[in-house]
């Protein structure tokens, strides 16, 4: 059994076919799909998606490079939506500073990840924290507003050394396709490193497809090859991988298995 832990059946390019792609990610294990909203329309698909197909939970939350028209009204009809069962986890948030330069609208980022981490302990959820050239303020924020419930560290993308900081911290470690990128001497590092029992995988399809379909659309299915090259660098069974991660998905997600 695997469970997809960040992909986006909400996006233009899955949901068309949304059913297709479950049923094929199923034929190859995938039993269980995070899907996540990253702004108010994908937050409230996650939801319609997760209430039609048992198989799919909702996170829903304001990813950090899609803050800049957001309302109040916005925010919380968005954040109203942690009151239904489906919903699993308040994300994608965190910190984006690759496309952002500008020092005030970092801290905006910051100012709507700190609120999103208060109400994800005010709902008694865990997160979901996207990071990308931002890791030092993103665990500084985290050791600040620490998640009560915890959270995922989506593909990270951090150092090893930094694994642990962020596991103290209530987190886990979720990898995607870049561990499968032949230059991706860290991601690979990590997935060795990691504890088992802290270890996540993903796909955040239709993004980051893994090698050799590097720069193509990435499909739920394809989450297979991610879970090959974490047991090819851990020498351990694929079974054994597939399990362990499994239960650590439904476990922080508070899921039945």
């Amino acid at each position: 059994m695997i469970f997809d832990t960040h992909v986006h059946l909400n996006s233009e390019d899955l949901y068309l076919d949304i059913e297709l792609h479950i049923q094929e990610a199923q034929k190859i294990g995938v039993n269980k799909f995070l899907v996540v909203g990253y702004d108010k329309v994908t937050s409230f698909l996650a939801v319609e998606i997760a209430n039609k197909y048992p198989c799919c939970y909702a996170a829903i939350g304001f990813h950090p490079t899609e803050i800049d028209d957001v309302s109040e009204e916005d925010f919380e009809a968005v954040m109203n939506l942690s009151s239904n069962p489906r919903v699993k986890a308040i994300g994608e948030i965190g910190l984006d500073y690759y496309w952002v330069k500008d020092p005030e609208q970092r801290k905006k980022q910051k100012e709507y990840f700190i609120r999103q981490i208060e109400y994800a302990n005010k709902a008694g959820l865990p997160i979901t924290v996207h990071n990308r050239n931002a890791i030092e303020d993103c665990l500084n924020i985290l050791k600040e507003y620490t998640p009560i419930k915890g959270g995922i560290m989506h593909c990270y993308a951090g150092s090893v050394e930094m694994v642990n900081d962020f596991i103290k911290l209530g987190m886990y470690i979720s990898l995607g396709g870049p561990v499968t990128f032949k230059n991706a001497v860290t991601p690979k590092e990590v997935a060795e490193f990691c504890p088992l029992d802290r270890l996540l995988t993903e796909t955040d399809a239709p993004y980051l497809a893994p090698h050799p379909l590097r720069g193509t659309v990435n499909y739920p299915k394809n989450i297979a090859l991610v879970v090959d090259e974490i047991t090819r660098l851990r020498e351990e069974s694929r079974k054994h991988i597939e399990d362990v991660t499994y239960k650590n998905a439904c476990k922080l997600l508070n899921i039945d298995e």
